[in-house]
């Protein structure tokens, strides 16, 4: 297949096009802020101008990946103004050029996230469950719904709604690690809420499922099935490294500190399951917590 990929140079983007290029697809990388310097890559402006389609010509797929990170220390006005418009009106605009194309792509890729369902306590999510409240969880509704358009043109739409990535560099891993191996590791507020997460392995396997598998459709629970609280998690961290993790920092003192960061990510609880990949008959690389973080971490 021809593949073309947004994102491309990100934690999740670099590993994917890694695998399809193994795979044997031929891969179009859209990059911003540069002019291509490279074979396979064209330049877009995912907050500008629609995509010349004819760029696009003779693509089979799409793979949508681009997105402000949410991950920091405080979210100001101009950052949640990135968060929103990276993705709502960057994938408005990705949609439009596959509209204006001629011959159009039989799949869209186009991520979002557990952060759809918003600070949800002990109920157990699926697919079908409807959308929460807050900052993130109406970004993440809107950027869905940027994607309809597609759908109503025939193109099959994956939205996979995707848990934080544990992988030896990722933004989750790395800024839980230092605390635990210093010996001041802690969990957040009770430490009760459900903390999803999934392999950076397993989110490439679900992309390259989702470019062929017609069963995947539409929002696509990828976390694994093994979601423990934010108290387990970051004490599982620390058994893994060898180091006690032995205290919570108060919810209120998160709040004060880091407002919205701390209601939207931290303290935000939410128990998902996958039953469209399970159902799909995708099998996880890394289904239990300590698996992942083992890997993750170097101590196989």
């Amino acid at each position: 297949m021809r593949v073309a990929v947004t994102g491309s140079s990100g934690l999740i983007g670099s590993a994917l096009v890694e695998t399809l290029y193994r795979d044997g697809h031929q891969v179009l990388r859209l990059v911003r802020d540069r002019a291509p310097a490279n074979p396979g890559e064209i330049n877009w402006d995912p907050d500008g101008k629609i995509i010349d389609a004819d760029l696009l010509a003779g693509v089979d797929a799409v793979i949508h990946l681009a997105g402000e990170p949410i991950d920091g220390y405080w979210w100001t006005r101009a950052k949640r103004r990135r968060i929103r418009d990276s993705r709502v009106q960057g994938t408005t605009n990705l949609v439009n050029a596959l509209l204006a194309m001629e011959s159009k792509p039989e799949v869209l890729i186009s991520v979002s996230g557990i952060s759809y369902y918003g600070n949800r306590g002990d109920e157990l999510l699926g697919e079908d469950s409807p959308a929460g409240v807050g900052f993130l969880a109406g970004i993440a509704a809107e950027w869905e719904a940027a994607t309809r358009p597609a759908v109503d043109a025939g193109i099959r739409v994956v939205i996979p709604r995707l848990a934080p990535v544990i992988s030896a560099s990722s933004p989750f891993v790395t800024r839980l690690r230092l605390p635990v191996v210093l010996g001041v590791g802690a969990w957040f507020g009770s430490g009760r809420q459900y903390w999803p997460w999934i392999s950076l392995d397993d989110v490439v396997s679900i992309c390259s499922l989702a470019l062929t598998d017609d069963s995947l459709r539409g929002p696509v629970i990828a976390a694994a099935p093994d979601v423990p609280t934010c108290r387990t998690l970051v004490k599982t961290m620390g058994e893994v490294l060898g180091r006690p993790v032995l205290f919570g920092l108060p919810a209120p003192l998160l709040r004060l500190v880091l407002g919205d960061l701390a209601r939207g990510m931290l303290l935000s609880s939410q128990r998902v399951f996958p039953h469209a990949l399970l159902e799909a008959g995708y099998e996880f690389r890394y289904p239990d917590l300590v698996s992942g973080l083992r890997e993750a971490l170097g101590r196989r």
